[in-house]
């Protein structure tokens, strides 16, 4: 293991390469260490909101309160989804208050309403307005963030902060002495380069900018549009003056047209395609060297957005709505308190980033619904990127902790169905996505009513309204399944999605039949789930028989790598579609092969090899041994799946894989595999995620295996592993309970990728308030995090004695598992 001193400076040389000033970790490092003595932390200190923003991660390190509708951070050139990225060769195209964080897109998302400060020694006509003339890089190694707060500074020495409240917030520019200030507000350009149509408004008395348009989507049909609106306060409440003001347009053959005094655009969207650009500037009288704008969101009107300003922020100064941010953080934050004296340091700062970004999003754009959510009395989350990708670990973690904001967005979900008819599956830049497993929403709210249906009434969930939505996501076929619901008439027809089959009633990519029978099947048990805890006796059994279709895909004659059986693809007549368990895997040495959404994917799988895949059975795992030949060849199969390089760490299917050997009633193998998978993926470096942090799936994944527990979606069943930390208290506010996590006989040695020999790390008993659990595999949400208590987990470095589940395996549905709702 490398010693903290060591793994300091190889920290620090990584953040030098990749931008991220060497202040940041310095800042993160004393913190944690002071931390030790204090009875009252700040655990905003212990985030580092740069982990994923280099190796595709897509984080956006902006100043954002939790779940806040702006997050404020510059756009960078080039591939930048969240805006910002650490490549110093990209140039930054100004700052802007909308952004996702941790969702992937071929272009980017929102990135409205570019602000870039400019010095025109020559006046107002030679500016750089155009987005080509105005890009500039950052000065090296001077980025900063912390939760609320983000800074960066240009090359020509123009710092620029952000800090924000829900639905607005200031940006604060300081400028060299002696220098004119000069801004550009952009009206055109967004990230994914989607302007169309909009208008700007420049009131000189008033100091105030109104600007609004149309622009598409990053992640849906391209014929959809949303709006969005800003206002700018340009005065600071009468301490800054304007001096000149004026529009201007430009393209990138000539055009570079400024009106000095012209206060209005009204531009539409230009039908030839291409590059026209458009917005607003201004300059200051004096030389100022600070200037602070006030900036409003909204998605309704630009007087929402002015009255959000006014109502959010006021007058306010810079360090006040920093001050409320950092507070509003905290209070996220130590709804989780570690040990942090006894904690490893690197375990405490990629544990607080990764709670951090998972309260990040999905947005709280409730009062700014637009469409056909304009004026809805229920709340409005944006931003659910996608359902696929949260249900598995992202939902679990907000439901130890946080039942409030989860029954929030369960409501949203609820709501998607009373207005759409079906629940939303990947809603982005308030417009439908695209759907990617079948409807994963299923999985999210049934969690909550598993969890939740005694509190349910006073979270303001109706429980009947939550099963209505989920039946018809089970059993209403829509016309167009891209975007909403599944291709459910094929699906119980055959009891798989089949490849190639007519379909007279329905549109809608025909790819991913294979993962999308599984996916569906998951989803199905969903359903089963809150039939059973609502006494559907009838929904229950078809429930129950059609979560167990995954059945029909499974092709006992395939064989790969000496081992026997997979999923693939199959035809309505009933034969097998023949794909190699390899295409799409690591493996694959074909890289031009379509493997996501893309009209060729032959393969059957989304974004995943059938040798990935086939692990997929999180309800009925013990009958999935079964198929793969019994519990010796399951887990010589699991091995050969990591040691032979098919494990994708970024890919959510394989986010339960590691904990597999539970089922086979070898749970210390879990333990080992899991120390491999956290030290060979994530880090405390802008590269320490695997790819795409997928709205905090990624980071709430690291969540659960630091804290030694993996949650089983849409039941109350947590499967126990080996934490971290040897001490952590989970608080539920609603709850009132409070539950400590302590590891008897923690040995900080055993916090790496290879645990030594010697080192305790292997869970030998587990008690809950004084008694012993029945099985040291897998406890009950209800018995442990609902009343609160004291859980010890006491540790061993004798792997043999602790390598069997000491009483029963976790439940499988076709072994008798999940016969009754706690």
């Amino acid at each position: 293991m490398v010693s903290p001193k060591h793994l300091f400076f190889l920290v620090l040389l990584n953040a030098v390469n990749a931008q991220q000033s060497p202040e940041v970790q310095r800042r993160i490092s004393d913190a944690i260490k002071k931390a030790a003595n204090q009875s009252n932390p700040d655990y905003t200190a212990f985030v580092n909101p740069f982990i994923g923003t280099d190796n595709d991660g897509d984080v956006c390190p902006g100043a954002s309160i939790p779940f806040g509708m702006v997050k404020f951070s510059t756009d960078m050139t080039g591939y930048a989804p969240a805006g910002y990225v650490t490549d110093p060769t990209r140039f930054i195209r100004g700052i802007s208050p909308l952004h996702d964080s941790g969702t992937g897109s071929s272009l980017g998302t929102y990135g409205n309403f570019e602000v870039m400060p400019l010095v025109c020694p020559n006046g107002f006509q030679t500016c750089t307005t155009r987005l080509n003339d105005r890009q500039r890089h950052r000065k090296r190694n001077t980025d900063d963030a912390s939760p609320g707060y983000f800074s960066q500074t240009l090359d020509n020495d123009i710092k620029m902060e952000a800090t924000s409240t829900r639905r607005a917030g200031l940006e604060r520019f300081t400028f060299p002495s002696n220098s004119k200030p000069y801004f550009v507000i952009d009206l055109a350009n967004d990230l994914p380069v989607s302007f169309a149509g909009g208008t700007l408004n420049i009131d000189p008395v008033k100091g105030r900018i109104t600007i609004g348009g149309s622009y598409g989507s990053s992640f849906g049909p391209g014929r959809y549009n949303y709006n969005a609106f800003a206002c700018y306060d340009l005065l600071e409440g009468g301490k800054q003056a304007l001096d000149e003001y004026g529009v201007w347009t430009g393209d990138n053959f000539g055009l570079d047209a400024k009106g000095l005094g012209q206060t209005h655009l009204n531009l539409s969207r230009n039908l030839f395609g291409g590059v026209y650009e458009s917005g607003a500037l201004f300059s200051y009288k004096g030389t100022p060297q600070t200037i602070t704008l006030r900036v409003g969101i909204s998605f309704i009107s630009t007087d929402q957005a002015c009255a959000n300003a006014e109502s959010e922020v006021g007058s306010s100064t810079f360090e006040q709505i920093l001050a409320q941010s950092k507070s509003l953080w905290n209070d996220r934050l130590k709804k989780i308190e570690l040990d942090l004296a006894g904690t490893p340091a690197n375990v405490t700062e990629m544990f607080y980033s990764s709670l951090y970004r998972a309260s990040l999003t999905p947005n709280n754009a409730t009062g700014e619904a637009q469409a056909e959510f304009f004026g809805t009395k229920s709340f409005y989350f944006d931003s659910l990127y996608c359902s696929w990708d949260t249900f598995r670990t992202f939902f679990p973690l907000m439901s130890l902790h946080s039942p409030v904001e989860f029954a929030q967005i369960v409501d949203t979900y609820i709501d998607g169905w009373r207005k759409l008819g079906w629940m939303p599956e990947c809603r982005a830049n308030n417009l439908p996505g695209w759907t990617q497993g079948g409807s994963s929403g299923d999985n999210i709210v049934s969690h909550f009513a598993i969890y939740y249906h005694n509190e349910a009434a006073r979270l303001g969930i109706d429980l009947n309204e939550l099963y209505s939505a989920l039946l018809a996501d089970g059993d209403i076929n829509p016309p167009e399944w891209n975007t909403l619901g599944r291709q459910v008439n094929v699906y119980k027809q055959f009891g798989f999605v089949p490849f190639a089959v007519l379909d007279t009633s329905s549109t809608g990519r025909q790819t991913r039949e294979g993962s999308r029978t599984l996916e569906y099947a998951f989803e199905d048990f969903g359903i089963r789930q809150v039939a059973l805890l609502l006494g559907k006796t009838d929904d229950e059994a078809r429930y129950t028989n059609r979560s167990l279709f995954y059945r029909n895909v499974w092709d006992p004659s395939i064989e790969s790598d000496g081992f026997k059986g997979f999923m693939q693809k199959r035809f309505s007549n009933g034969t097998f579609s023949f794909q190699d368990p390899k295409n799409c895997s690591p493996k694959d040495n074909n890289d031009s092969r379509a493997c996501s959404l893309q009209s060729n994917n032959v393969n059957g799988f989304y974004e995943s090899s059938s040798w990935e895949y086939s692990w997929y059975v999180p309800h009925d795992t013990g009958h999935l041994i079964e198929l793969m030949g019994g519990n010796d060849t399951f887990i010589s199969r699991l091995d050969h799946f990591f040691d032979a390089g098919y494990y994708l760490a970024g890919n959510e299917p394989s986010f339960q894989t590691p904990i597999g050997y539970h089922y086979a009633n070898q749970p210390a193998r879990s333990v080992d595999r899991v120390r491999q998978v956290v030290f060979d993926n994530f880090d405390i470096i802008p590269a320490g995620l695997p790819g795409n942090d997928d709205q905090a799936a990624m980071g709430s994944l690291l969540a659960f295996h630091l804290l030694g527990l993996y949650p089983v979606p849409s039941t109350s069943r947590l499967l126990i592993l080996s934490p971290f930390t040897p001490k952590y208290t989970i608080h539920n506010s609603f709850l009132n309970s409070s539950t400590t996590v302590t590891v008897k006989g923690f040995d900080p040695k055993s916090v790496q990728r290879t645990i030594p020999q010697g080192a305790a790390a292997y869970v030998q008993n587990v008690t809950v308030n004084g008694k012993p659990v029945e099985s040291r595999c897998h406890f009950d949400f209800y018995d442990v995090f609902r009343l609160g208590g004291e859980v010890v987990i006491e540790v061993t470095a004798d792997k043999d004695a602790a390598n069997n589940c000491g009483g029963s395996l976790p439940e499988s549905l076709s072994t008798g598992g999940f016969v009754t709702i706690r």
